[in-house]
């Protein structure tokens, strides 16, 4: 199982009565494994994750699993406040075979320390007791407020190297991202921003999980591969003008015909029509995916 590459943080499409749309999930899932893609984040902060409850996000990957979308490239969220809902979620993700589990810590109580959040790990992985398990570490202090310092990264990979393989930092730090990935060979470190992708590559990353992904993956596996990254970066910093989740959901509602893209679980809200109208105004062009 291998972290590596462009990878992107699905979004989850929904009914107009906020259900988990299972057949378009699948489609989506499906059409971004096939447009640059190496592997799909599924129940991330863009797949809404903590607006399911654990049987909704379970019984979603049963079902993308029987859609025929192979496991090994998809890892799912598996973050929550309650300790039995990560286990839960873990051990389901085990399991079905999926290439790993994507963590926060435990996030409702800050100013914690690190030996707490390294205890909520160790016990994570003690109750899962699956040697299939695989985590990527997901460092979001801006929308979690609550993160992995370098010294607590330093103590989990050393502790369950077989099981901390990837860590996905979303806080922009490029520098930050470089001294991990120069520390920790065996960890998989992928830029949250696909404008670091081709730097922190040189510096030996892993790749970037984006949200912005969805739409742009084609031209990220372009940069991937050896290509420059101006226009990448353009369309980046053009699709970080709105919220992410309804901003995206807005250009596949756009591009598709399909009003039910625009569904999004409160609290989280459609763009308004100004909104939306300024948001295509400000992009260079047809993204990437959909041209």
């Amino acid at each position: 199982m291998s972290f590596s590459g462009v990878w992107a943080a699905s979004l989850t499409p929904l009914t107009a009565d906020l259900d988990i749309d299972h057949t378009r999930f699948a489609d989506h899932v499906g059409w971004l494994l096939e447009n640059g893609c190496d592997g799909v984040a599924l129940f991330g902060s863009t797949g809404e994750a903590n607006s399911f409850s654990v049987a909704e996000r379970t019984e979603a990957v049963d079902r993308l699993i029987a859609a025929g979308l192979p496991p090994t490239r998809m890892i799912a969220g598996a973050g929550a406040c309650a300790f039995p809902d990560a286990v839960a979620l873990s051990t389901h993700a085990a399991q079905r075979g999926l290439a790993g589990v994507l963590v926060t810590p435990p996030y409702y109580y800050k100013n914690v320390s690190d030996r707490g959040i390294f205890d909520f790990f160790r016990r994570l992985i003690d109750d899962v007791g699956n040697d299939w398990l695989r985590i990527v570490l997901y460092h979001f202090p801006r929308l979690v407020q609550v993160g992995f310092s370098e010294d607590l990264v330093a103590q989990l990979v050393r502790a369950f190297p077989q099981v901390v393989t990837g860590l996905k930092d979303s806080s922009g730090d490029l520098d930050r991202m470089k001294r991990l990935a120069g520390a920790h060979p065996s960890l998989a470190v992928l830029a949250g921003n696909e404008k670091l992708l081709r730097e922190l590559k040189a510096s030996g990353g892993a790749g970037c999980l984006t949200a912005s992904a969805n739409l742009t993956s084609r031209l990220a596996q372009d940069v991937w591969q050896g290509a420059g990254d101006t226009e990448l970066a353009e369309y980046r910093d053009a699709l970080s003008a709105a919220p992410f989740v309804p901003g995206l959901k807005q250009i596949m509602a756009d591009h598709s015909g399909d009003a039910s893209w625009l569904s999004i679980r409160p609290p989280l809200e459609p763009l308004s029509a100004d909104a939306a109208a300024a948001f295509r105004a400000g992009l260079p062009g047809v993204v990437p995916n959909l041209r």
